[in-house]
């Protein structure tokens, strides 16, 4: 059944590669292709989501608190194989079910990074789902060139960062288990990135010997952002991390952060933006 709130939504997820106004602006939001259980076409919903631990994203089939589940709920139960936008990947993913032992762990959790949840649980009788996402499959960016890739990788870390640090610095006395996965996500996240571009990006511009002391200058800065990162992840494992004192410690990696990745684009993409992509 076409839903003209959520075609706008999706249209300007796709236009602006994940950024939207509106409910969801400045949040974190995915777009999620179910197949129809009686229909079999391909059914697109945008969802917020959250971080969760092993690189899986978790979705709430709250359905705003009503009775029954949502559509695309029944669409992935029927067939959990499915397609997740998330404005810089476009990948293939199974979807899990959470059982019910594993989903009263979950659902307090993120209730308490979400209080919208707990009302929408307050509303109903039914108990609110909570469905797992674990990519199976990804493909390219959807850019015109290697260096829009890199671009969108990088804006899409400048995004999830932001959210974290307006999260860490919202947080009460102390830090709640959801954001404290969202932070470690994201620091872990950047360190795969950084590998990648070391063992990968960077040896293959290895050809370009003007670009020698560019390429050290990076993974300087790489080795200097994983310090960062170490101690940023050292105080988010302690028992009781204090957000006032994380706070700083965030502030610096997106600073750090900042300036490598203007200084890498400024240096790399003309390169990448001329040669051919895969």
């Amino acid at each position: 059944m076409p839903n003209s709130f959520n075609d706008a939504i999706i249209e300007e997820f796709r236009a602006n590669h994940g950024r939207v106004g509106g409910p969801f602006e400045g949040g974190r939001l995915l777009l999620l292709t179910t197949t129809g259980v009686h229909s079999g076409r391909p059914h697109t919903t945008p969802l917020a989501y959250l971080p969760d631990e092993g690189g899986r994203l978790l979705v709430v089939a709250s359905a705003a608190g009503a009775d029954r589940h949502p559509h695309w709920y029944h669409n992935l139960v029927a067939d959990p194989q499915v397609t997740v936008e998330d404005g810089t990947f476009t990948y293939q993913a199974e979807a899990t079910v959470l059982p019910g032992d594993e989903r009263d762990r979950v659902f307090p959790r993120i209730a308490e990074a979400q209080p919208g949840y707990a009302g929408y649980q307050a509303k109903t009788s039914r108990v609110i789902p909570v469905v797992a996402l674990r990519q199976v499959a990804v493909g390219p960016p959807p850019a015109s060139s290697l260096g829009a890739a890199l671009r969108l990788i990088h804006d899409a870390f400048r995004r999830e960062l932001a959210i974290v640090r307006r999260e860490v610095a919202g947080s009460g006395p102390g830090l709640g288990a959801q954001l404290r996965i969202n932070c470690l996500t994201v620091c872990q996240g950047l360190h795969h990135h950084h590998t990648l571009e070391d063992t990968g990006l960077f040896r293959a511009m290895d050809d370009h010997p003007e670009l020698a002391p560019t390429l050290e200058r990076l993974r300087a800065e790489h080795e200097r952002i994983a310090a960062v990162l170490a101690e940023l992840q050292a105080a988010l494992t302690r028992p009781d991390p204090d957000p006032t004192v994380l706070l700083p410690e965030v502030d610096r990696l997106i600073a750090e952060l900042e300036n490598h990745l203007t200084y890498e684009e400024e240096q790399l993409i003309p390169i990448l933006d001329g040669m051919p992509q895969p």
